[in-house]
């Protein structure tokens, strides 16, 4: 079912240009939200400059139109003007109860499906062989959002989890490995901390030159396809992949080990990528090393700006690697749209590897790159978090703390809960109140991680939406078999609130589809349960008489499966009982 305003733009667009004149045809409508009315246009004001007329009289030329004449009685109980030349647009009851019905009927809760596209989305991307921290957070829980709302509008979603698993880090690595035995480096890589691992072969390679002449060697065997280093080479990224999974199982994050496209996946297309630019005119020597110099991109000084294909030992860079996902992810995915969720500042890298992708005809014109951009998580003094020591800070660490938090703030909050009940809330709290934290603010923007805030009671926290569809579910509990569909009748202005609310749903996942901003979302269910909760205050359910209980019970088990369907587009759990 649409919203009011997808119901009503479309009649007063038509409306003007019968007022008008064809040239005015998809004429914009300018709705907006009004106190004075649901819904207020302001096209004449737009549109009086140039047809020479007061907006006043322009209006009352589109309200007399039959487009919106037609709206009279059947949809709007009433079509006022107001002031300067406002249209006030409110709607009928009936129209809103017909409106809410259909609503509760849609398995879909009003979120349409779209033309389909195959959007491949770069995201989390953590490191073989290293603890992922703070800084992978946003870009996994972001990243995971977008796919499930792409995918909940039809489109096909291609996950790309880009690991670091290849390089010269994975000499020393190896040669570590050995040194340590397979069962310890088993509990160092999955059970306790990887980092512990990475700066033992880090200090060894640093301080003993022995060790550093033989993770020199084991590079080269690994770059020219050893057996048994590639053998010891999977081990690592096996035992990383373990950890991985713990972190995303417990994020409750949709990527698997089938997503993983790491730096090894593209290994052999890299000297191909040199050499189509070389050919194509595109890369060129500059000191020693290959590389693309672009129109428009300038260092300091205003000397151009290279992106480096090949450094001058004949290693190769990310952008070369960059250059050959978009090659595969283009040829092979057959992408027509390619997101990458991935730090703020790679953005004038991924504009050259773009840039340059296009010069060779790898990316065409009708594939669309998007740099959904990542800002940082802050501490209370607005800096970059960090641990004490200044260390980025453990991801599973900080987790930890999350649930830890959230059981205390269940305890003093519902002293009465069974330890099997806190056992299984507290995670449901902790984890969604920070990926909701993550997700309610801007992705581009950084946030201030503190978890005595996130997982509150009150305010736009997971945990106030949480409880918001838990009490739904209770008032339906206690009412016994709840009605799936019936008549809904719209009376009371909080039953009107609440249905218009509700009915902006799928206007706004396809929002969220569009602009890639999951912060929309999270916004509009704050506040559907802000508008629930005056309609609980004000308008009884249980003990209204009926048709009103009926359809308040109606109105009730929508909100609680809008505000559930929402929750879990952005990757939160919806406890049935808080």
């Amino acid at each position: 079912m649409p919203s009011a305003s997808a119901t009503l733009a479309p009649v007063v667009s038509a409306a003007i240009e019968e007022a008008f004149g064809p040239e005015h045809r998809d004429a914009d409508p300018v709705l907006r939200p009004s106190q004075f009315a649901d819904l207020q246009s302001n096209a004449a004001l737009a549109l009086a400059k140039g047809l020479g007329m007061p907006p006043r009289e322009v209006a009352q030329r589109i309200v007399e139109a039959p487009s919106v004449r037609a709206l009279a009685g059947d949809v709007c109980e009433s079509i006022e003007i107001s002031g300067p030349g406002f249209i006030n647009l409110t709607l009928g009851g009936s129209w809103l109860g017909s409106a809410a019905e259909a609503l509760a009927a849609d398995a879909r809760t009003g979120v349409p499906r779209e033309s389909p596209e195959r959007v491949v989305i770069d995201y989390s991307a953590p490191n073989v062989a290293k603890e992922m921290h703070v800084g992978h957070l946003r870009t996994t829980v972001v990243g995971d959002a977008l796919a499930r709302v792409l995918e909940h509008l039809g489109h096909t979603v291609v996950r790309q989890n880009h690991i670091g698993d290849w390089g010269t880090p994975f000499g020393m690595l190896i040669e570590h490995l050995l040194d340590v035995g397979e069962g310890s480096a088993e509990a160092l890589l999955v059970e306790t901390d990887p980092n512990t691992f990475y700066q033992a072969a880090r200090r060894n390679f640093d301080d003993e030159p022995g060790f550093a002449v033989r993770a020199r060697a084991r590079v080269v065997a690994l770059q020219g396809g050893d057996p048994d280093t590639l053998r010891l080479w999977g081990e690592l990224v096996d035992l990383s992949k373990h950890y991985f999974n713990a972190i995303y199982s417990r994020l409750g994050v949709s990527l698997t080990d089938a997503d993983l496209a790491g730096e090894s996946t593209y290994n052999a297309d890299l000297p191909r990528v040199c050499d189509e630019l070389v050919e194509a005119g595109i890369a060129t020597v500059s000191d020693g090393a290959l590389c693309v110099f672009l129109d428009g991109f300038t260092g300091r000084e205003g000397k151009p700006l290279p992106l480096i294909i090949r450094k001058s030992d004949g290693g190769y860079g990310y952008g070369t690697t960059d250059l050959a996902t978009v090659r595969r992810r283009v040829r092979d995915l057959e992408a027509d749209r390619m997101l990458y969720v991935i730090g703020a500042p790679q953005a004038l890298h991924l504009q050259m590897v773009w840039a340059t992708a296009r010069r060779a005809g790898w990316l065409p014109e009708d594939v669309r790159p998007v740099h959904v951009r990542i800002g940082n998580v802050l501490d209370p003094d607005r800096k970059i978090l960090k641990t004490r020591s200044g260390a980025p800070l453990r991801l599973m660490a900080l987790l930890d703390e999350a649930v830890a938090t959230a059981r205390g703030a269940l305890d003093e909050d519902r002293p009465g809960l069974c330890e099997d009940e806190r056992a299984t809330l507290a995670p449901q709290v902790g984890i969604g109140a920070v990926k909701y934290a993550d997700l309610s603010v801007a992705h581009d923007s950084g946030y201030v991680f503190d978890l005595d805030r996130m997982v509150a009671l009150h305010g736009n926290t997971s945990r106030y939406l949480q409880y918001a569809v838990a009490r739904t579910r209770s008032v339906l509990r206690k009412a016994g078999a709840a009605p799936a569909e019936g008549p809904v009748v719209v009376t009371e202005p909080e039953e009107r609130a609440l249905v218009l609310s509700l009915l902006d749903f799928g206007d706004v996942v396809g929002e969220v589809g569009r602009e890639l901003e999951p912060h929309r979302l999270c916004t509009y269910l704050f506040e559907l349960a802000q508008t629930f909760s005056v309609f609980y205050e004000q308008c009884p359910i249980l003990v209204a008489e009926p048709p009103a209980r009926a359809s308040r019970l109606v109105l009730t088990r929508l909100t609680g499966d809008v505000l559930a369907r929402g929750l879990h587009l952005l990757g939160i759990e919806t406890p049935e009982t808080m």
